[in-house]
């Protein structure tokens, strides 16, 4: 097979909060690559594709992985998107997002007539239904080639055998040291027995993580939903004030979801759908882009363009964009014209005044059909290609380890739009779309992004950051299609963020001080910041993959 055709080629674009000593960013090979800010998750999924697994198989083994070493941001207790490019071209979407519980209702965390977001981010009614677990087991028995226990046993092995945690997640503990302390199991794992926080250098051992993989593997996903698992959360829950039950766990299920397509500079983008916002956004803005010459443009002016069309973008996200599987989401947010029009609004001297979202043709009758974060992708050398993001959304999640499992509990009913107007902890607001209700997901901004050529993919692009997932996504494009980057200049770049409320322009302080003079002088309120989100990637190009990490983090590539 040509290196054309099975362009779908080697890597692994994986984007977390790095753990362990730093590598090389950027790695190039024919066989096979793995690009990861954790170096543990990097060996374990390249370990695979050595010995005679799949890219999907490989996938597995990294996710499993980052749950025991990139504990403040993935795991077993939170969710996942997953797209796949297989070898003959299909591309599937798996909808492993976590769902709400049964007794879950519209008003649940308003508290004297206002939305109370401590409840939504911390302790026992923050959480949803786990779904990573029921992704990766679906992908590996539809798609991969070794059985799914093998892929959990060497992350089992480092939870038990523990590993030195360095700076950045001593930083994550003590950053949110307060909330961890009040719940048992997470103080026991996370802190010294004089109470202070582990700090780096420190050895973590997770025994009791490592006991919960060990029996997921021998046992199977009935384990996690139907078994052990399940009931001692639903005991716990029980016992400190939450609403999640065993039954909950069992009526769990993936979603297989039609991706999101768009064209853009005569390329293909395909990304995930509702209930991601991400993919339909990210060509939202794509196709509003389209409408102007960037790279003819000087830098500022760019950068402005740029930044109205995330505006707008993201004040059609905060009324239309929800669960598919509840709410009518229009495709029409994917429309060529419509784009135009919203582009014609953009002024290159003047800031625009977004108050209200926009009105995408056929909004209620063309909808799309039911149905802090890490990135990575994986492809092998006979074209399969996993591009997945998963999460327990904020640091440490809910802050929650049920006793005995050493599973941390996501905080994804955050993600829900609590009340209309009251943001969340990334400062989004919603409305009724996205609304708390029994069994619905909740809203995600997770972009896991294929560009292709041709039918067959040069580019793989991710990120992390909550909603800035969204516009790292777009800067990252824009940088190697309109620009002519190369991919590891295009993560470089600075970068920016505009998500309509709170309005305001977030710019990282490496750009020009031309830029940020011009931008203010057009009137954006500007909010300067050190480094926004985390981004890695793989491109293909004359027989080559490059795989290029995050040059904000530490992190590494691996080739063979």
């Amino acid at each position: 097979m040509s290196a054309r055709n099975w362009c779908a080629g080697l890597m692994l674009a994986l984007i977390s909060i790095p753990c362990g000593a730093s590598a090389d960013t950027v790695a190039h090979g024919t066989h096979g690559a793995v690009a990861s800010v954790a170096p543990l998750a990097t060996e374990a999924g390249l370990a695979v594709l050595k010995n005679g697994g799949n890219a999907i198989d490989a996938a597995i083994a990294v996710g499993a992985t980052l749950g025991v070493v990139d504990g403040p941001n993935s795991g077993l207790g939170g969710g996942c998107f997953m797209l796949i490019h297989r070898a003959n071209g299909e591309i599937i979407a798996i909808d492993g997002r976590e769902m709400a519980p049964a007794a879950a209702t519209h008003d649940m965390f308003v508290r004297d007539g206002k939305g109370n977001t401590d409840l939504s981010q911390t302790g026992a009614l923050a959480s949803g239904i786990p779904g990573s677990v029921a992704a990766y087991a679906y992908a590996v028995e539809k798609f991969g080639r070794k059985k799914f226990g093998e892929l959990l046993l060497p992350a089992a092995k480092i939870a038990e055998d523990g590993f030195p945690i360095d700076h950045h997640y001593a930083a994550k503990i003590e950053s949110v040291a307060d909330d961890l302390r009040t719940f048992e199991a997470s103080k026991a794992l996370l802190f010294h027995e004089d109470g202070t926080p582990l700090a780096e250098g420190d050895t973590l051992k997770q025994p009791d993580l490592a006991a919960s993989l060990r029996a997921l593997a021998a046992q199977g996903p009935d384990w996690f939903y139907r078994g052990p698992y399940a009931t001692k959360v639903a005991e716990w829950m029980k016992a400190n004030g939450g609403i999640i039950t065993a039954e909950d766990f069992a009526n769990y299920h993936i979603a297989l979801r039609e991706p999101v397509r768009g064209t853009y500079r005569g390329a293909e983008i395909v990304s995930f759908p509702p209930p991601s916002s991400g993919g339909v956004h990210v060509i939202e803005i794509l196709n509003m882009l389209e409408n102007f010459d960037l790279a003819k443009l000087n830098e500022p002016t760019r950068v402005h363009v740029i930044a109205e069309a995330m505006k707008l973008a993201f004040a059609d996200r905060a009324h239309w964009l929800g669960d598919p599987d509840f709410v009518p989401v229009p495709r029409g947010l994917l429309d060529k014209g419509y784009a135009k029009d919203l582009a014609e609004r953009i002024q290159l001297d003047a800031v625009i005044a977004a108050t209200d979202h926009g009105e995408p043709p056929n909004a209620t009758t063309d909808v799309f059909g039911k149905k802090h974060t890490t990135h990575f992708s994986v492809a092998d050398a006979e074209g399969n290609w996993v591009a997945c993001t998963q999460t327990i959304n904020t640091t440490f999640g809910s802050k929650v380890i049920v006793p005995g499992t050493g599973i941390l509990l996501n905080n994804q009913m955050d993600d829900f739009s609590i009340q209309p107007g009251v943001p969340n902890a990334f400062g989004l607001v919603g409305a009724e779309a996205n609304a708390v209700g029994p069994g619905k997901r909740p809203l995600s901004s997770m972009s896991p992004t294929l560009v292709l050529r041709d039918g067959h993919p040069i580019l793989a692009v991710g990120a992390a950051g909550g909603p800035r997932i969204i516009t790292q996504t777009v800067l990252n494009l824009v940088g190697v299609l309109d620009l002519g980057l190369s991919l590891d200049a295009a993560l470089a770049q600075p970068r920016f963020h505009h998500q309509w409320q709170p309005d305001e322009l977030r710019i990282e302080s490496r750009a020009p001080d031309a830029v940020r003079e011009f931008l203010t002088k057009l009137g954006h309120p500007l909010d300067s910041v050190k480094n926004i989100g985390a981004s890695n990637g793989v491109a293909w190009s004359d027989g080559t993959f490059t795989a290029a990490s995050e040059p904000r983090l530490p992190s590494e590539a691996a080739a063979w």
